[in-house]
């Protein structure tokens, strides 16, 4: 069962006070009744606990402790007014819950490629660009033949495919871990890889076999990024 967000959001604001209480300390959890008996209830509610650590809100360099509206603990409301909510939705999700976590309100606004969720998003625009272009000129994608796709044989491109094929694992062991934080690395992964390839290879002015062979594969890589942004609801821009 869907749980609303609402929901999800009253249990955050009522656990808050017992992750400042208890941050730090060994937490001892008591069980009983029929996770006594059952191992698989037992292991299902052992994997439904995530230890959560606060998040250090930093700017220029240093903490930002209070709100400079009310005086009190920076909310998670205060905090989008002050950075889009792609950044905080990626910044967030870029450790793990029980590491600490230090947020750059500075680098959540940087529209730069220093900023992790707009390398990421730059990565798509690029590629969507790239195909704008072509589709200027006339050259659409086409499928490729077995043989054309071989030509991908460069390490960039060798590179980019490996880290293609790790994304269906990477989605199982983020669901496995309850960890998040394995899908903005793995994007990251991808985008760094794109742009070395991108850096270092040409599409535009390939022989056409050529271009096609690195059409399908940036295609893919699209895609990838697009399914990635889109699990973790950050918008997926076309331009930049």
């Amino acid at each position: 069962m869907e749980i609303p967000i609402q929901d999800r959001a009253d249990v955050l604001v009522k656990a808050l006070p017992y992750i400042q209480k208890w941050a730090g300390k060994t937490i001892v959890v008591k069980y009983g009744g029929n996770a006594m008996i059952n191992e698989e209830l037992k292991d299902a509610m052992m994997r439904d606990i995530v230890l959560m650590q606060l998040v250090n809100l930093m700017q220029d360099g240093k903490p930002v402790k209070m709100s400079k509206r009310t005086g009190k603990a920076i909310s998670l409301t205060d905090l989008i007014e002050e950075v889009p909510v792609d950044a905080a939705r990626f910044l967030f999700n870029m450790r793990e819950p029980n590491s600490m976590v230090d947020f750059d309100l500075d680098l959540a606004v940087e529209q730069s490629m220093q900023n992790p969720v707009y390398y990421v998003q730059y990565a798509h625009a690029r590629i969507c660009s790239l195909l704008k272009k072509l589709e200027d000129e006339g050259v659409a994608p086409r499928a490729c033949t077995y043989d054309e796709l071989c030509a991908l044989r460069a390490p960039e491109e060798i590179e980019l495919i490996r880290t293609l094929a790790r994304f269906p694992q990477e989605i199982i062991d983020s669901v496995r871990g309850y960890d998040p934080a394995r899908l903005t690395k793995y994007a990251t992964d991808l985008a760094t890889v794109f742009h070395k390839h991108y850096t270092v290879h040409r599409v535009r002015g390939e022989a056409e076999p050529l271009m096609q062979a690195r059409l399908n594969l940036y295609l893919a890589t699209r895609t990838v990024i697009a399914n990635v942004l889109g699990m973790l609801k950050i918008t997926v821009p076309e331009s930049m």
